[in-house]
């Protein structure tokens, strides 16, 4: 083959790949306009395909996919290490440390640039906003004023004036966490329902908005089924070949959803598998692989970080009865103290922010 036939191939391989790319981005973007992005709060995010960001709008009862317009791939994450990151957001925001919430802090997993949701101020006059940063720490507004997205709405949300049993606001718990699973964005959080936990699988690109699946699990710690608590955070992971949701609640249940029974008013009953402590809030998960075995780490407001196996999950008994601990086994990674939030880095490095002090870490380690 001549040189000058070599380069023709190359170059007309180089122009199908970019046009394979450019079609299927198009075919993620369908639906998608350009303009002012309308949240009322950024609360849950997760990345989808393409530098696609998906935010939660609980407020608003809606979730929103942003593009990010950040595509380039990077193998690797590089090192975190931006302390305080609240007060530098603060500052950048004109405000005090006290005036804003950091309410999620995802990693893209093309660029792997950080994008953290924030509000800044509290109550009904907060103003949701997200920013993005990389390991230099630079900090920078992603603008919503004219983006190019698409939104779905939460047809069957609480009420803004709904109150739980704590006075705390219901509305805030339509969404209490994302991600993005088989081409489907699934979404948890509380319902209008009388069974108002809820988990909602809507195709992506939006096309509708989508009720949810009621949820009803057997909590071990309090010796009943229930249906009225929200999954407070949840990663996907296959079990015997079929994609499941791995679900935690505050109190600490663990529960395995197959995805396929998401279904639109369907009733849905979890397999609980661990009981994990009670007096205690699950923060965040990831699910990571290290010397060919699979783990899961979860973040607690109470009970640390904790590090459980993910294999053979199908054989653990379901839980039916009263207990405290039981099921999957975990260890506390005693290094890791105040974690708020986790997200996978790169195949070797997790992302965290951790508080210390008053002060609000984010930094890499390693996956443990």
């Amino acid at each position: 083959m001549s040189a000058l036939k070599r380069t023709l191939d190359l170059s007309r391989l180089a122009a199908v790949l970019c046009l394979a790319c450019a079609i299927a981005f198009a075919a993620n973007t369908v639906g998608f306009k350009t303009g002012k992005a309308e949240l009322k709060s950024a609360g849950p995010m997760a990345f989808g395909p393409d530098g696609v960001l998906f935010v939660g709008d609980s407020a608003g009862a809606a979730v929103f996919a942003i593009d990010t317009g950040d595509k380039k791939r990077n193998a690797q994450g590089g090192a975190f290490e931006i302390k305080a990151i609240n007060t530098k957001i603060a500052a950048m925001l004109g405000t005090t440390p006290d005036q804003i919430l950091i309410n999620d802090v995802v990693v893209n997993p093309l660029s792997k640039n950080v994008y953290i949701s924030v509000s800044r101020g509290s109550g009904t006059a907060s103003a949701p906003m997200i920013l993005r940063t990389d390991s230099s720490g630079k900090l920078t507004e992603v603008a919503l004023d004219k983006v190019s997205h698409a939104s779905v709405a939460i047809p069957d949300a609480p009420d803004p004036a709904a109150k739980d049993n704590r006075g705390q606001s219901r509305r805030m718990e339509a969404i209490t966490d994302i991600g993005f699973i088989d081409g489907k964005v699934i979404i948890a959080g509380l319902s209008n329902e009388e069974f108002s936990s809820t988990l909602r699988s809507i195709p992506f690109p939006f096309r509708e908005s989508a009720k949810g699946a009621n949820i009803e699990i057997f909590h071990g710690a309090h010796g009943r089924f229930e249906t009225n608590a929200p999954v407070r955070t949840f990663v996907g992971f296959e079990i015997e070949k079929k994609p499941h949701l791995l679900a935690a609640y505050t109190c600490t249940p663990l529960v395995k959803i197959p995805v396929s029974e998401l279904k639109a008013g369907s009733k849905v009953k979890g397999t609980t598998i661990a009981e994990l402590g009670n007096r205690n809030r699950p923060l965040d998960m990831i699910v990571y692989r290290k010397d060919g075995a699979d783990y899961i780490l979860m973040a607690n407001s109470s009970r640390g970080v904790m590090k459980l196996p993910a294999k053979n999950l199908e054989s653990y008994e379901p839980i039916t009865a009263k207990t405290d601990k039981q099921g999957v086994p975990y260890e506390t990674i005693a290094s890791l103290k105040g974690v708020q939030q986790l997200d996978k880095l790169d195949d070797r490095n997790a992302l965290m922010l951790a508080e210390d002090a008053g002060s609000l870490d984010l930094r890499s380690i390693p996956l443990p």
